[in-house]
């Protein structure tokens, strides 16, 4: 799912508008950056059940992605987080911390 909604559901207009420095205006980058991780919340929600875990993800997804556009860090430690963070929402998955 996350591979489904990071490249061909994102599209190049939020790929592009999502990066501050990118993006027209500000508004524009905020809702592009906030589409972008909500499409990454939609999918966690769905796949796991857990509005919750749907949360956590909109946060987590909108503060990597902001991370990677600034520079703080690149591409590949932006895939590692963003699996990371699904890898831990199955681990409190399976250990019963989240109710579906």
């Amino acid at each position: 799912m996350h591979a489904l909604a990071d490249f061909p559901l994102q599209g190049e207009y939020l790929a592009r508008m999502k990066v501050r420095d990118q993006a027209n205006s500000r508004p524009e980058w905020i809702i592009s950056l906030t589409a972008h991780s909500l499409v990454q919340a939609g999918g966690v929600w769905i796949v796991s059940g857990s509005a919750v875990l749907g949360a956590t993800e909109l946060c987590l997804h909108w503060l990597i992605d902001l991370g990677k556009g600034e520079g703080k860090f690149g591409y590949l430690t932006d895939q590692c987080l963003h699996l990371t963070c699904k890898l831990a929402y199955v681990i409190v998955l399976v250990l019963g911390m989240v109710t579906v």
